[in-house]
């Protein structure tokens, strides 16, 4: 059995994969302590893993050892003084997991040099390369809607489980096959403590009732159109098509007092609290630059700062610098040009800075700007907003497998390389207009 957070169930181990057993196609991502890869089964165990779980395309998250050990060393000795405490602590993450957004585990890769988890493959990329693909690199407002809608009900299953997620941005929002969306990469995460539950049933929406991945594969039921702008007119034969459709664009609120309620749809200040300085540059609350505490808080100003970016094409603090970028987190209210919708008083309420008084799960499920939206149907969607198709899945795929220890051994080398040129620049250089400078910088202080 494997040794999980107090917040998170015993699970029994994963199965165990080598690196003979899988055949890497392509790279599908850089990190600065990992790659992630394309991978099919090569024989052996990973071709009973497949089997177990439908023959899905994989994805393996490799990570490299002595990146770990890197890091460890940089920040003199991090919790226990492992670096490779995050990497267990992911593991046991992807164990708990079972939601039709969130990824499963399909098995572990362990080497000398590498650790690497095997999950679902994602087809659609992720959410910023397809913003990227819109026209004025902007989503709709109804596309808005129901991506948001998806990681409210993904943030809203996590911190049931007491995972704090902490590292929301478009990049570890990956689109699925079906074109609904999975939430990726966990090693920034933590557990605490649930947050308190919603108010009583009489004023809350119906529950969202989480499904198994297995659900979601082989479920025939009729799906609902739960938003307007996809309805079942647009639905592929081969989906199912839906029952009904309703529309769920909001009218403009009355007022940002009107559109957030009472202080219980507001995130409560919890006892236990995590004091890391965790994230990435552009999307981190502003407590965790204040080093006060954090708690389920953060995930949901990172959703405030990912819906602006979707309306927006940028993120609301960027800075000329790291530092002025954490002045603006600390002090600046984000600037949403336009007229007021529901929309831009959601993401307003979601960029609150006191933690005590930004909207929680509760909250942002009762705003305006989801009048109309059947939670419970969210996941029945036929046709969202983009599907990827097979040519997607196949792009850039490699005649001959990749040797994943090279490949990630000369992506640590790269990448350490490039950090060692950028520390002492990092406070002058100012990004080019638009860039995505900084996006792939976190400041974990566990590895």
């Amino acid at each position: 059995m494997v040794s999980m957070p107090p917040s998170l169930p015993p699970l029994p181990l994963p199965p165990q994969l080598s690196l003979a057993d899988l055949k890497a196609l392509s790279v599908l991502g850089r990190g600065a302590r990992g790659v992630v890869f394309h991978v099919v089964p090569a024989g052996g165990a990973a071709a009973a893993v497949s089997a177990t779980a439908d023959e899905d395309p994989m994805a393996l998250k490799a990570i490299s050892r002595a990146a770990a050990r890197h890091k460890c060393a940089e920040v003199a000795g991090g919790p226990g003084g492992d670096g490779h405490r995050r990497i267990w602590f992911e593991r046991d993450v992807l164990l708990a997991l079972r939601h039709p957004l969130l990824p499963s585990l399909r098995g572990v890769v362990a080497t000398d040099s590498v650790v690497g988890f095997a999950i679902d493959r994602c087809a659609g990329g992720d959410l910023n390369a397809l913003r990227r693909r819109q026209a004025g690199r902007v989503f709709s407002v109804a596309a808005i809607r129901f991506y948001a809608a998806e990681l409210v009900l993904a943030l809203e299953h996590l911190h049931g489980l007491g995972v704090v997620y902490r590292d929301l941005k478009p990049e570890n929002v990956l689109i699925q096959d079906s074109g609904h969306i999975m939430l990726v990469d966990f090693d920034l995460s933590t557990t605490l403590p649930p947050p308190p539950p919603p108010p009583p049933p009489d004023t809350a929406p119906p529950p969202q009732t989480a499904r198994s991945r297995g659900g979601r594969r082989d479920s025939t039921k009729a799906a609902a159109a739960v938003f307007g702008c996809f309805s079942s007119r647009r639905a592929a034969a081969s989906r199912p098509s839906p029952s009904s459709s309703s529309s769920s664009r909001s009218p403009p609120s009355t007022s940002r007092t009107a559109s957030s309620s009472s202080s219980s749809t507001r995130c409560s200040s919890a006892a236990a609290k995590s004091n890391s300085f965790v994230g990435t540059e552009d999307y981190v609350a502003p407590e965790i630059v204040a080093g006060s505490g954090h708690d389920h808080a953060v995930d949901w100003w990172g959703l405030g700062v990912v819906l602006y970016e979707m309306l927006y094409g940028r993120t609301p603090f960027r800075g000329r610098s790291r530092r002025e970028t954490f002045h603006r987190v600390l002090a600046a209210r984000p600037d949403m040009p336009g007229e007021p919708t529901p929309l831009r008083d959601l993401i307003g309420l979601l960029l609150e800075k006191d933690p005590g008084r930004r909207l929680a799960a509760h909250g942002v499920k009762r705003h305006a700007f989801f009048r109309g939206v059947d939670w419970d149907r969210v996941l029945h969607v036929a046709r969202p907003p983009f599907i990827p198709t097979p040519d997607d899945d196949d792009a850039g795929a490699a005649a001959e497998a990749l040797d994943v220890e090279k490949v990630l051994h000369a992506a640590f080398a790269a990448s350490t390389a490039a950090a060692a040129g950028e520390t002492a620049a990092v406070e002058t250089a100012a990004p080019e207009a638009g860039s995505d400078r900084g996006r792939d910088e976190d400041f974990s202080v566990f590895f």
